[in-house]
């Protein structure tokens, strides 16, 4: 069905009994071609929604479409079209690499050799252990034998639910880099990630937290929409340096950020004033940097709004 979005949702809400509410009022969509991501910890809402989108959960309110078609009336079309992996592997374990392939090529009416040319650059990383059951690859590689079959019936959508959560930083790295190669072939992706750092490579994220979407952009855009001098704070002491840092007068957000502290300020200010603030509060090893707006900063500052 041709329509301009591959995606479309609607004032999506789901509740999970009185009290849960997984996803409050969601609107966003995605263009063909598009690489999308869907940015936020765990129990954002991410899950529920890729699964609504799958046709595998009944939303409350709202609406969803995909390629065109209406998950609850069109779930047959959507199914057929679709590519999705959750965020377990759930591959049969005690199949060969080779069968499991065999096995969904079957389900959906294709063979292997029909639709080789949109797995090659993957499966040929997997050949060496196509006769290795899935039950005994790495991480790295079970996620490449599940995103084979995902897409061995040439889908017009994927979504993928965290699919390098769990894997090493490598594989991560493969694995973005295949799916770069796959939206050249004009199949839209729809990625959800805890892994702030992927945002960028996306072309558009939403941000998304206890089931409220904080914002949708390019990722460009979402960090230049942060506008607090930032710096980075590190001392000896870095525990009792956030909470030092909370109390000082001008500060308006302190978050941990690797070996430093992020802070941000109300307004530009000397930082020997900060220096000597800490110093004064008897830290050591004080060291004070410019720092850059990530992800992160800008995430971190839209939770605060709320």
């Amino acid at each position: 069905m041709a329509t301009t979005q591959a995606i479309q949702v609607e004032s999506l809400s789901k509740r999970y009994g009185k009290n849960v509410q997984a996803l409050n009022q969601v609107s966003f969509e995605v263009g063909r071609g598009e690489l999308f991501g869907l940015i936020g910890p765990d129990g954002a809402g991410k899950t529920t929604l890729i699964r609504i989108l799958a046709t595998l959960l009944l939303a409350n309110e709202g609406q969803a479409l995909v390629n065109g078609w209406e998950v609850r009336r069109d779930y047959r079309k959507i199914r057929s079209h679709i590519g999705y992996m959750p965020g377990r592997f759930s591959l049969y374990q005690d199949l060969s690499v080779e069968e499991n392939l065999h096995f969904f090529a079957t389900i959906f009416g294709t063979t292997i050799e029909e639709n080789y040319e949109l797995i090659r650059d993957i499966y040929v990383q997997l050949e060496p252990f196509r006769k290795r059951k899935a039950g005994k690859l790495s991480g790295g590689m079970k996620q490449k034998l599940a995103l084979c079959c995902a897409l061995i019936h040439k889908p017009v959508v994927l979504l993928l639910d965290e699919p390098t959560t769990g894997v090493d930083p490598v594989s991560r790295q493969e694995f973005w880099e295949m799916l770069k190669r796959l939206k050249e072939k004009e199949i839209t992706i729809l990625v959800s990630t805890p892994y702030m750092d992927e945002a960028s490579l996306c072309d558009r994220v939403a941000l998304i937290q206890k089931g409220n979407i904080l914002s949708i952009d390019k990722p460009a855009g979402i960090v230049s929409a942060f506008d607090k001098p930032l710096l980075a704070v590190r001392t000896n002491d870095m525990y009792r340096l956030i909470h030092d840092l909370r109390e000082f007068e001008s500060t308006h957000s302190a978050f941990p950020f690797g070996e430093y502290v992020h802070l941000a300020l109300r307004n530009a200010i000397w930082p020997e004033a900060i220096h000597a603030y800490l110093a004064g509060k008897e830290h050591t090893d004080i060291e004070i940097k410019p720092a850059q707006a990530t992800i992160e900063d800008a995430f971190m500052e839209l939770m605060t709004q709320e």
